[in-house]
């Protein structure tokens, strides 16, 4: 079979020999090795013969062999090998292979197996496999540095040695001439060089006196006076104290031109050592070889440690020191690489777990039994799904999906069965790969029950909030209302003793007082419906800027002179859908305030704009995103604290003093805005001002039209015959509706509840208008009434009256034509100008 192709760069890439008979299987194998190594080069051989070629040459990186081959074996295959190229992994890759033959094999050489049929342990075999050979060749390198580090040492002990026996030579030695020559001979014998010698300097005369030398056999001696500058210009060097080593003549550029001159002394390879003192070059230790010769660092270091025999031994003991250490080391790392592979899986503290396909853990660590109780292996015995909870199994299985689709898991949390048969929170962390899922688990019951608790502890407070708020609410409501009450009590009360007594003079203004206290109670019951988004809008489509523009002298009458009105408006503002009179009354509500918060006087601006909201800034705001019309008021008054924010909204809270404000007018606001689907922010700093912002939806129906009141009049009275029916459950409105409609000319027909306003709608009378509350009683409200009204009498005009509407019922204030919604309570001169529009 052939080789793979080799790549650009192959030579560092590693090699792989397969040893297999069946090309399906060699296939297979080349195929998981590419996908576990995908750098790695493969060979395929499948007989004898071609397994000895491919070990004759460079050895591979790893050997894989199946057991059983035509004619040969794979455990001949195995002797082979560990004669030819030991030290090479040998992996058996077989599917009859068994757990005792395994062993033995193992027993005799072989690295690993793996079963055909689980190639999936393929990868971990190979890095298993590949990092014991790194090892392995770690310490062989490491026994190979030290075997030239002992031998380096040998050395260095001989020239100790010899250093030694110098030193006995010489301590007897007076005469300076011996101790060079006996100097001499050592080092000539040592670094077997053909001369040694020992010269006088004089740097002026640029000379070297040499009494004598020690020679090799054959070589001539340099006694006498030689001239320095006769070979060379390496004086200059001598001088500056620098050692003079060249391994051959003819190439230093010192000799270069001086080579044959040096060649004839038999010194073409030279090392020159100069002796100083303190007043410079006064000797100079010369070493002379005939043939080119290098120097090496060490031979250079052992004549400079001639004269300095302690140092030597200083250096010996140095080089044992570091070559121990070094050995140390590489023991220690080769010792926590080994317990490093099993202590994170021992000892972590999460549950580690690897499963496969099957939904079996094929292995788990040790964190699992304190945790679940269940044993490991009775966590491998059944299946995972087995221990989920039968709520969380359905999240589980959606889980595992994601997963098989190569996706990661991280932070799914579900419940797992305890041996003590409850259940316990894990959050899991799986990935996928090679067909196993390598998970890790955290137990998380603590904090899911710590959650718990203070989720409880919330839904407490926000009780309480509740609880405070109603409270709040109802002290105020009773203090309005207590008021009004009063003052509508005392003047029905002073208007039936004036009646009594005759005294008719003062009727009316008792009139005016009791009907201006109700049309405050009116105003206080739009308010509250306001916060609570329960009143009656009547919603048309509108251009904020002409609002803002229609409303801007009588907000400038209503700040006084010491307040300067700017109006920012956008250009192309988007139209909105709300309730004009609402959003009047809201921006006015806004400029008071800003009004009152500025004592001194100062500026106030009202500016639109067209806003984009995407879905980060709409979840601050506590918006859908979309876009957005802002109608802002701001003012540079004295701003309200972070608190004072927080409550602004609250009913009747507010900054202001006693009798100065209700404290319903921005929840009326918030009410509001909410209710038209819009929201109210406030941003504000303390001595620098507040800014109020209205966001209500962009309407994408046609750009509003403005409207064209009537001028008031004198309430109309009733064509001949036109009718009107009125049902109301309210005996003493109904009444009071009837005779209003009756005192106009109008025929007039009544019912308490749907079911007998039906009966008259299903009659052959003429009913011209149908007025009708929307609360009933008998388990019809006014809307449905309605609805079966046009079955009957397609066209009906319909005039709903109500205390406060459910949207819900009014189809959030989409009505069909023809149908038209009057807030109680209301002015009868008003109702009937609404009855004579419609009819």
């Amino acid at each position: 079979m052939a080789d793979d192709v080799p790549t650009p760069g192959a030579a560092s890439r590693p090699e792989f020999l397969i040893l297999e008979d069946s090309r399906f299987d060699a296939e297979l194998l080349t195929e998981a090795l590419r996908v576990a190594q995908p750098a790695a080069r493969t060979r395929v051989v499948d007989n004898e013969a071609a397994f000895i070629e491919a070990l004759s040459g460079a050895p591979p990186t790893l050997i894989l062999s199946d057991y059983e081959l035509p004619g040969f074996s794979g455990e001949h295959a195995l002797q082979i090998a560990l004669r030819q190229a030991p030290g090479v992994p040998f992996i058996f890759v077989s599917g009859v292979i068994g757990e005792d033959n395994a062993v033995e094999l193992l027993k005799r050489g072989a690295t690993d197996y793996v079963s055909k049929d689980r190639l999936a342990r393929l990868p971990l075999v190979l890095e298993r496999a590949l990092q014991e050979s790194r090892d392995r060749a770690g310490r062989e390198d490491a026994q190979r540095r030290l075997r030239d580090a002992n031998a380096g040492f040998a050395r260095a002990e001989t020239r100790r040695l010899a250093l030694i026996e110098l030193g006995d030579r010489i301590r007897d030695m007076d005469d300076p001439g011996d101790i060079a020559f006996a100097a001499s001979e050592m080092l000539g014998r040592e670094l077997e060089v053909d001369r040694v010698g020992y010269g006088v300097v004089d740097t002026v005369a640029e000379t070297i006196a040499i009494e004598r030398d020690w020679c090799a056999p054959g070589v001539a001696s340099l006694a006498g006076l030689l001239h320095f500058r006769d070979y060379g210009s390496y004086i200059d060097d001598l001088r500056r104290g620098v050692t003079v080593a060249f391994a051959d003549a003819r190439e230093d550029p010192r000799t270069r031109d001086n080579a044959a001159a040096l060649e004839a002394i038999s010194a073409r390879a030279v090392v020159n050592m100069p002796l100083t003192e303190k007043s410079g070059l006064v000797g100079l230790l010369y070493l002379n070889h005939g043939q080119a010769r290098a120097w090496p660092e060490g031979e250079v270091e052992f004549v400079r440690e001639v004269g300095d025999r302690v140092r030597t031994a200083v250096a010996r003991r140095e080089a044992q020191g570091e070559l121990r250490a070094f050995a140390d080391s590489l023991e220690r790392q080769v010792a926590e690489r080994t317990r490093e592979r099993d202590r994170t899986w021992a000892l972590s503290q999460d549950l580690l777990g690897v499963a496969n396909a099957r939904g079996y853990f094929e292995s788990v660590n040790p964190a699992w039994e304190p945790v679940l109780g269940w044993t490991r292996e009775e966590l491998r015995a059944l299946p995972f799904r087995s221990f989920v909870h039968p709520d969380d199994l359905a999240a589980t299985e959606a889980e595992l999906l994601r997963l098989a689709q190569g996706e990661r898991t991280l932070g799914f949390e579900n419940r797992w069965r305890t041996k003590a048969g409850g259940y316990c929170w894990l959050s899991w962390t799986a990935v996928p790969d090679e067909g196993l899922l390598y998970t890790a688990a955290r137990d998380i019951t603590e904090q899911k029950e710590r959650a718990a608790e203070l989720e409880a502890a919330r839904e407490q407070l926000r009780q309480s909030q509740k609880l405070e708020a109603v409270g709040q609410l109802t002290g105020g409501l009773a203090h309005d209302f207590n008021n009004l009450l009063a003052a509508i009590s005392g003047s029905l009360e002073l208007m039936r003793r004036r009646g009594l007594e005759g005294r008719y003079a003062d009727i009316d203004r008792y009139v005016d007082v009791a009907q201006g206290a109700a049309r405050r109670a009116a105003a206080l019951t739009h308010r509250l419906l306001a916060f609570s988004r329960r009143q009656t809008l009547a919603p048309k489509p509108l251009d904020a800027n002409r609002l803002v523009a229609d409303m801007e002298d009588l907000v400038r009458r209503t700040m006084g002179p010491q307040i300067a009105l700017e109006s920012v408006a956008a250009v192309g503002l988007w139209p909105v859908l709300a309730d004009p009179s609402q959003l009047e009354s809201a921006l006015l509500n806004l400029c008071i305030n800003a009004r009152d918060a500025m004592p001194e006087g100062g500026k106030l601006t009202i500016e639109t704009a067209n806003r984009w909201i995407d879905s980060r800034t709409a979840r601050a705001r506590d918006l859908a995103p979309g876009q957005y019309v802002s109608l802002c008021v701001s003012d540079n008054g004295v701003g309200m604290t972070p608190e004072v924010v927080a409550r602004a909204f609250d009913p009747f809270f507010t900054t202001k003093p006693i009798g100065m404000g209700t404290g319903l007018g921005l929840s009326m606001i918030y009410g509001f805005a909410k209710q038209s689907g819009g929201q109210v922010r406030i941003y504000s700093e303390v001595g620098q001002g507040t800014m109020v912002c209205i966001y209500l939806p962009r309407n994408m129906a046609a750009e509003p039209v403005p409207e064209t009141l009537p001028p008031e009049s004198e309430a109309p009275r009733a064509d001949q015959g036109d009718t009107v029916l009125v049902v109301d459950d309210e005996s003493a409105i109904r009444m009071l509706i009837v005779e209003a409609m009756q005192e106009l000319g109008y025929a007039t027909l009544e019912a308490g509840d749907g079911a007998e306003a039906l009966k008259l709608l299903q009659s052959d009378q003429r009913i011209d208008l149908l007025v009708t509350d929307v609360g009933l009683p008998g388990g019809m409200n006014g809307r449905q009434v309605a609805d079966a009204a046009r079955l009957a009498r397609p066209g009906l005009k319909v005039l709903f009256i109500t205390g406060y509407a459910e949207n819900a019922v009014l189809s959030h204030g989409h009505l069909a034509p023809g149908m038209h919604v009057m807030t109680k309570p209301f002015e009868m001169d008003v109702l009937a100008r609404r009855v004579k529009e419609l009819i």
